[in-house]
C-alpha cells in the first residue's frame, strides 16, 4: 500500500514537521467494551498498532467538535450516537523515532451504538475489545496512558 500525503484543508495546520503536535484519542465505551483500531499498514506514524479514535487538533474547533468529527470521518457515526464525554488528564509523550513530542487529550466517550458504518483508509480494522484484553495487542506507544486516564 502507498503511504498517504496529508493535504491540510483551509484554516488546518500541517503538523508534519513540527515538534510539538497537539492530538486527542479516544477511547469508545459501549456496554462496557472500548473500540481498538488497526492503523493501516501505509500511514506515517505508528502504522500496524492498536489505538482508539484519534486525530490532530489542528484548527479552532474544540475538542469535543474535532471527537464528533473523526467519529464522522473515521467510522461513519453521527453525533446523535454519541452520548457523554470525559475529558482525561492532558500528558506529552515522546517520540524520538518521529522526534515529535505528542501533546494527548484523552477523551472517554459512552457511544449510543457499536454498529460502526465504514472505517476510513487510516484503519485496517477494528474490534470491541472487553478492559482485560485491552494490553495484549500491540497498542500506539503512549495509548497505555490514554488507557490509564480512565482506569484501564
Amino acid at each position: 500500500m502507498k503511504k498517504e500525503t496529508f493535504k491540510p484543508k483551509k484554516g488546518q495546520v500541517d503538523y508534519t514537521n513540527i515538534r510539538y503536535a497537539p492530538v486527542i484519542n479516544c477511547l469508545l465505551r459501549y456496554k462496557g467494551k472500548i473500540l481498538l483500531m488497526k492503523r493501516n499498514s501505509g500511514l506515517r506514524f505508528y502504522p500496524n498498532c492498536w489505538n482508539g479514535v484519534s486525530g490532530f487538533l489542528d484548527d479552532n474547533k474544540s475538542v469535543r467538535e474535532r471527537v464528533l468529527e473523526e467519529i464522522r470521518e473515521e467510522l461513519g457515526i453521527s453525533a446523535r450516537m454519541v452520548g457523554k464525554m470525559k475529558m482525561g488528564q492532558i500528558f506529552s509523550q515522546e517520540s524520538k523515532r518521529y522526534k515529535k513530542t505528542w501533546i494527548v487529550h484523552p477523551v472517554l466517550v459512552e457511544m449510543r451504538t457499536d454498529r460502526i458504518r465504514k472505517i476510513d483508509w487510516e484503519a485496517r480494522g477494528f474490534e470491541w475489545v472487553s478492559p482485560e484484553n485491552l494490553r495484549k495487542r500491540k497498542l500506539l506507544p503512549g495509548f497505555s496512558g490514554v488507557l490509564s486516564a480512565f482506569g484501564f
